[in-house]
């Protein structure tokens, strides 16, 4: 019996032929065969390649018949991917294979657009997410909504990985509520921050430690980051170390994100391992050098990324043994019953990994004052909110409105754009069952931004923030949701608008690049590395 696949192929094949005799050049026409025309046999690019499903293979979906791949037909009949694209929608409740594009103008089909989603699935994500990209992810997810109603669709990715896509928000409640036995944190694609952070399996990640991991180390993290309030205990050293900071934010008449990364991240060693740890230029050079082989490395660090983990680690284990209580790292070391049993957790690692994660700060600090800058009215009220505070007292540090501008600006760009997590059993989702080791994908920022479900979704609307129960409404996960929120979320939303206030509270956002416009939608991305603010004195 003839498939899709098969007669794709064999299509292909018979227009390489007649584009051959048209220009003469030679091609092979059977593996291992002598070229047609003699000479060097020309190959086809791994794009327009296509294999046949392998013999005796188990479907991917079950019980009960499968879902026929898009454009089947009557044995025997030739097929064309472009005819099987146009198939109709396969019904609601079942999902649907997509079958990998095989030829230029089939790149350009609802597949082709999730290549730029689901990269980060076969190899690691890149550093900057092109706008096109982003634009062309969101139009195929709605495409696979429109073709299969808003049961999960199963996508194979062009590395060949599997991934079933949850598109309805009955399915992402589902997705943040199941327990790690049955949905387990997939690798991570070091994440750098503020933001849903998916560890490892042992939860050994940089950023927010969450997921899958020991109870006594979520326990430290949630009583050391005080998850449970929106001021720090040690609030009063915090704000006092981003304000002497934040005095290199406004140094020059200019902000970008060099200046803004030397700010944050001098506050940053304050904040965790104390004042000493501010002029050590050394480790933040490790620090520097560590972010950036997360990013790089693929199986596994090399001899020089563990000879710097080993130095970074020896000397922030120094600064944890001298660590006052007002510091993280001496309240972690702190932590426990001191006439329990010694902690399991080593203060040291944790304090490495809450510095690394505060590497997301900067690029939200410049999002958050760039869109306040294109919205004059919300950037005097949260200006207004920066001075009253002053002389608020012990309330020092709440700041309603710049921490629902923070979070606006994270539903806008989060951090982490897409969460993937594996299946340990067999599931069933929408009557379909699917084997242990399925990938499931929640792509966040599709959600938070999904015109169909969000009201005004590509709009600068903090407002939305005050509203009872924002906090807990899942289509607006800048910190995740459930059991895998960040414990880190309160800490991170007080030191970012501490940062905003600073800097709001004598100067305005007058000038900016790139420009947005406050009123149309903005745009699908704001790369930190082009933001330049001007700031001028109130």
């Amino acid at each position: 019996m003839r498939t899709v696949q098969g007669a794709a192929l064999d299509g292909i094949k018979a227009r390489v032929r007649a584009l051959a005799e048209r220009t003469g050049l030679p091609v092979r026409s059977a593996r291992g065969e002598p070229p047609t025309h003699g000479g060097p046999a020309v190959r086809l690019r791994p794009a327009e390649r296509v294999g046949r499903a392998a013999r005796g293979a188990p479907p991917l979906a079950g019980p009960g018949p499968a879902a026929p791949p898009l454009g089947a037909q009557a044995p025997g009949r030739r097929t064309t991917v472009k005819a099987s694209l146009r198939k109709a929608p396969t019904p609601a409740g079942r999902a649907a294979l997509l079958v990998p594009a095989v030829s230029p103008a089939a790149a350009t089909t609802v597949f082709a657009a999730l290549g730029a989603l689901l990269t980060g699935t076969g190899r690691p994500r890149p550093r900057r997410r092109r706008p096109d990209g982003a634009r062309a992810s969101a139009a195929a997810l709605r495409t696979l909504r429109a073709r299969h109603g808003d049961a999960p669709a199963l996508v194979r990715t062009r590395s060949g990985k599997t991934l079933l896509v949850l598109l309805d928000p009955r399915d992402v409640r589902r997705f943040y509520a199941e327990p790690v036995s049955v949905l387990a944190a997939d690798p991570p694609q070091k994440c750098r921050g503020l933001s849903t952070h998916e560890p490892d399996p042992d939860g050994d990640g940089p950023g927010c430690v969450r997921g899958e991991q020991r109870a006594e180390r979520r326990r430290m993290n949630e009583d050391v980051l005080a998850s449970a309030v929106p001021v720090h205990p040690a609030a009063g050293p915090i704000l006092a170390a981003v304000a002497e900071e934040a005095r290199h934010l406004t140094a020059t008449g200019t902000l970008e994100l060099a200046r803004a990364r030397h700010a944050v991240n001098r506050a940053a060693r304050r904040i965790v391992l104390g004042d000493p740890a501010a002029e050590d230029d050394e480790l933040a050079g490790w620090l520097t050098q560590l972010r950036a082989d997360d990013k790089r490395l693929r199986g596994g660090p090399g001899r020089t990324a563990r000879s710097v983990h080993d130095k970074a680690r020896a000397r922030i284990g120094e600064y944890v043994r001298y660590a006052g209580d007002d510091t993280l790292a001496g309240r972690a070391a702190r932590h426990g019953d001191p006439a329990g049993p010694e902690s399991v957790v080593d203060p040291g690692d944790e304090a490495r990994l809450w510095l690394l994660a505060m590497d997301a700060v900067p690029d939200t600090l410049l999002r958050t004052l760039l869109l306040l800058g294109a919205h004059p009215c919300e950037q005097d009220a949260a200006a207004a909110e920066a001075a009253a505070e002053v002389a608020a007292g012990p309330a020092r540090g709440e700041l309603p409105r710049l921490r629902a501008c923070v979070r606006e600006s994270l539903r806008l760009y989060p951090v982490v754009p897409d969460l993937i997590r594996v299946t340990r059993g067999e599931t069933e989702w929408r009557g379909v069952r699917h084997p242990a080791g399925t990938s499931v994908l929640l792509p966040a920022a599709f959600h938070q931004r999904d015109p169909e479900r969000v009201p005004a979704a590509h709009v600068f609307v903090p407002g939305r923030w005050k509203n009872p129960g924002a906090d807990q409404d899942i289509r607006m996960a800048p910190f995740s949701h459930g059991g895998g929120r960040c414990p880190g979320d309160q800490l991170g939303l007080m030191i970012t608008a501490a940062f905003c206030a600073e800097v709001l509270r004598g100067h305005r956002v007058t000038g900016a690049r790139p420009v947005l416009d406050p009123v149309g939608p903005l745009p699908v991305t704001l790369d930190p590395h082009g933001i330049r603010l001007a700031l001028t004195r109130r």
